[in-house]
């Protein structure tokens, strides 16, 4: 895919540097300072808020900026990034044997225009054992990640069946990336 303009990721997130590789091979980084703390918004509304809040504190009018946010939707409540371990293991123990959405919120903004899109996966844990979560907390691995997870790491072993696109869950929907950047004429491939 070949990008018009400058194309610029506004997200800390190296998983989301990793999937914007696979369609934009080059792309500068910007790490937005953002409060990302809840708000009233039902979830979906949410993660596309936040992504859009993201992407506009880029300035720069010359480029295409995409912004993304991705919440984990547990009965209708946001599971964010664990502040501590004890919160890590709370949150693990509300996915364990259950079923939860994983919503991303991909903006888009360029000279004259603005996209947003939400993707939304399902994914099913299974039953998992006290002994399972404390071994996978040790790990660090789910200290920055919503919902104390990263199913591209080893939560993978805990995910049972993944409804959607697994790079929603990840952080950054290609697919759907992919085809908003061609529809706004923003790249070709």
């Amino acid at each position: 895919m070949v990008p018009r303009l400058p194309v610029i990721l506004a997200s800390a997130s190296p998983r989301r540097r990793e999937l914007l590789k696979r369609i934009l091979p080059e792309f500068e980084v910007f790490k937005p300072n953002l409060d990302e703390s809840s708000g009233t918004l039902p979830l979906s509304e949410r993660a596309r808020e936040l992504a859009i809040r993201k992407a506009s504190l880029v300035d720069r009018r010359d480029a295409l900026v995409i912004g993304s946010d991705t919440i984990v939707d547990v009965d209708g409540r946001a599971l964010g990034k664990p502040v501590d371990e004890a919160d890590a293991r709370s949150m693990l123990s509300q996915l364990a044997g259950r079923e939860h959405a994983v919503i991303t919120g991909v903006a888009l903004m360029w000279p004259g225009g603005s996209h947003a899109l939400c993707e939304v996966a399902t994914v099913s844990f299974r039953r998992l054992t006290d002994a399972q979560i404390n071994n996978y907390i040790a790990s660090g691995e789910p200290m920055d990640k919503a919902g104390a997870y990263a199913i591209q790491g080893r939560a993978a072993a805990f995910a049972e069946v993944i409804e959607g696109d697994i790079d929603t869950v990840i952080g950054l929907p290609i697919r759907g990336l992919a085809d908003a950047l061609e529809q706004h004429g923003l790249a070709r491939r």
